[in-house]
């Protein structure tokens, strides 16, 4: 099956001429008025992603949004398997949650000499964030994916992933306010 970047382009609102542009970075070539092959367009892409490797990963914060993520069956899928979490918490200490353990963070350097883990999932209380962010970096973690609202401040070899609940909820509601000030029946909850 084969898929046109006209196709591509409805369905993503990405103009046609820079998905090709997009896709010809990443050596997939389409076939004039045929399209990409779909089988390979997915092998290529999931590859160039990442999604193809499994990445190890530590999570530090098992509390609720934490073990939501621990949860989450949907991150293993693509690349990203949890191997321990860490808190301080006594009532977190010692349980398995969704098969990954959760450990004291004062057990850090034994389990990074035994996974060889570069990657960190930081979901700690905001009040921490920083603290545990500059742990991560002295424990030798390369990479911190932040949920945390923070910015957290790195050496310039470290790679963050901010991934705010907070700002994509407002985006929602922004977008969400541009529809209504466009359309006023599309908001049926205020009209009585």
């Amino acid at each position: 099956m084969f898929v046109s970047s006209t196709r591509l382009s409805k369905e993503t609102n990405i103009v046609a001429s820079q998905i090709a542009k997009d896709l010809s970075c990443v050596n997939i070539v389409g076939r004039t008025r045929v399209g990409y092959d779909i089988d390979n367009l997915l092998e290529v892409l999931e590859d160039f992603l990442g999604f193809k490797k499994i990445h190890k990963a530590f999570l530090f914060g098992a509390g609720r949004l934490g073990g939501a993520l621990l949860k989450d069956t949907g991150l293993k899928q693509f690349g990203l398997e949890v191997v321990a979490a860490f808190d301080n918490n006594p009532k977190l200490v010692g349980r398995i949650i969704s098969g990954v353990p959760v450990y004291h963070i004062s057990e850090i350097g034994a389990k990074m000499s035994r996974h060889n883990v570069k990657i960190g999932v930081l979901t700690v209380p905001i009040d921490n964030a920083q603290e545990v962010a500059d742990r991560m970096v002295v424990w030798g973690i390369k990479a911190i994916w932040n949920f945390t609202p923070l910015r957290i401040r790195v050496p310039d070899d470290i790679v963050v992933q901010n991934t705010s609940l907070y700002a994509h909820l407002s985006l929602m509601f922004n977008r969400l306010d541009s529809m209504v000030d466009e359309n006023p029946q599309t908001d049926k909850t205020t009209k009585k």
